[in-house]
């Protein structure tokens, strides 16, 4: 049997890969809005399994199946036997002999691991608590439809550093040899673990003016994740100097850009006039989800030029 790639993080990818992926993505853009029709996935289907809620998520991986000519089925804990104490080796071996591609939005990054091992077909991270490497595509391909390519830019991640958003920040810096700053508090900046393993192209900050003097790019997260309810007030208290601002945004650089992946809080991790104001991407990193993910599903189902090339 060929070996099965699965996505679970990005630097599931190598740097050619990724590269190979956003241009590609660009071009599945392009010829979408050309009308130029393309359905090679005619007659396989994408399971999408949601332990989180999801707006972005669902609909671009659902829109995006339909647009390849697939078919896309929506999966929850409480209508499958997941919810009821299947295993999660179980449920990937009974799904992967049924449908052709499996997304998971899910807590647990070990659990998507399991799940992976045991899946006969290609295994898309929708999201986990350790990376949001889908999120990552779409920001890297905004990013590159607008400056060509990342090598050298200087991009500040403010807020929670030990996030999964961060974490996937610190992954595509190592992959695509850009500078990225990260600006927390103390306690929520990188782990030991993250700076190990993808520490050298980022810096760490507890000022978020000093992140983000003269960047390219500044983005951020909410500062409470869902499973993190509860320390909603008192993070809210410590996260107040980390608020993306007009103050905040003029330290970087003329011409630099704002992205937050959603949904967004204003008045809280960013303010109304930066998200709307006109150096804000989001409605563009919004839609780049549809764009970067059918790139993504093309790839691991071996479709493509990139399949062709062997990238």
């Amino acid at each position: 049997m060929k070996s099965v790639r699965h996505f679970l993080r990005l630097q599931d990818l190598s740097p050619t890969e990724l590269q190979g992926l956003l241009a590609r993505a660009i071009e599945l853009k392009r010829m979408l809005r050309a009308g130029e029709q393309y359905t090679p996935f005619a007659q396989r289907t994408l399971a999408m399994i949601f332990e989180k809620s999801s707006t972005r998520t669902r609909v671009s991986f659902e829109t995006g199946m339909a647009q390849l000519g697939g078919h896309a089925l929506f999966l929850s804990p409480r209508d499958t036997q997941l919810g009821r104490g299947e295993s999660i080796e179980d449920t990937a071996r009974v799904l992967s002999r049924m449908v052709d591609l499996i997304m998971i939005r899910t807590f647990s990054h070990a659990g998507l691991e399991t799940f992976a091992s045991a899946s006969r077909v290609p295994v898309i991270n929708g999201l986990s608590d350790d990376h949001h490497p889908c999120q990552l595509l779409a920001d890297l391909m905004t990013a590159q439809e607008l400056w060509g390519g990342l090598s050298g830019r200087k991009i500040a991640f403010i807020g929670d550093g030990a996030n999964n958003m961060a974490r996937s920040w610190m992954e595509a810096a190592q992959l695509l040899d850009f500078e990225l700053r990260i600006a927390a508090p103390e306690g929520f900046q990188p782990s030991a673990d993250a700076e190990r393993e993808n520490g050298s192209h980022t810096q760490i900050f507890g000022d978020a003016r000093a992140a983000v003097a003269g960047v390219d790019l500044v983005v951020t997260d909410v500062w409470t994740s869902m499973g993190q309810e509860a320390e909603n007030a008192e993070r809210r208290a410590l996260f107040a100097p980390f608020q993306v601002n007009a103050a905040l945004f003029s330290q970087a650089r003329s011409g630099a850009v704002f992205m937050h992946c959603l949904p967004a809080h204003r008045g809280e991790e960013v303010t109304a006039e930066v998200i709307d104001g006109p150096h804000s991407l989001v409605w563009e990193e919004a839609e780049n989800r549809l764009h970067a993910q059918k790139a993504l599903m093309e790839f691991l189902a071996g479709f493509g030029p990139l399949a062709e090339q062997g990238v």
